[in-house]
């Protein structure tokens, strides 16, 4: 078997070690690792006995190259990642502001701009959106910080 996964520096790896090995930053060490999921992609497509891991929508993107795995008879969709049900292998990404640049006006904008368009530019690139109201919340929740 031919592995693949994402490389030490990435949050996939982070996540995956943590959730399924149980201990960040510890993880077998003999598979070909990359910081380009394009690469894992195919490196995983061209073999035959292969093996790995890497964001849902680089799987969505290539379904047709590539098989998922079910865990526990639950497989990696859209529904199930968002619904909860395809654990413990989904998780939410965050963005991280700092509180001080927050009161810079472009930095204010910029974060709204990004919370007003995530859904939908989420949506584009195979990344699962929250509902509508969640990003609501979020922009209001921003606007008491102004």
């Amino acid at each position: 078997i031919v592995l693949f996964g994402p490389d030490t520096d990435s949050g996939t790896f982070e996540f995956f070690t943590e959730e399924i090995v149980g201990e960040k930053k510890k993880s077998r060490s003999d598979y070909t690792q990359s910081a380009d999921d394009n690469v894992l992609v195919e490196g995983v497509a061209g073999e035959k006995y292969a093996l790995g891991y890497f964001g849902y929508a680089y799987y969505y993107e290539n379904k047709d190259r590539l098989k998922a795995l079910s865990i526990d008879g639950v497989m990696p969709t859209k529904e199930t990642i968002k619904s909860g049900t395809y654990k413990p292998l989904s998780r939410p990404l965050f963005i991280y502001v700092n509180l001080e640049s927050l009161k810079k006006p472009q930095v204010f904008e910029f974060v709204k701009y990004f919370l007003e368009r995530a859904g939908e530019i989420s949506e584009q690139v195979g990344y699962v959106a929250l509902e509508s109201n969640e990003y609501s919340e979020q922009i209001s929740k921003l606007e008491t910080m102004k």
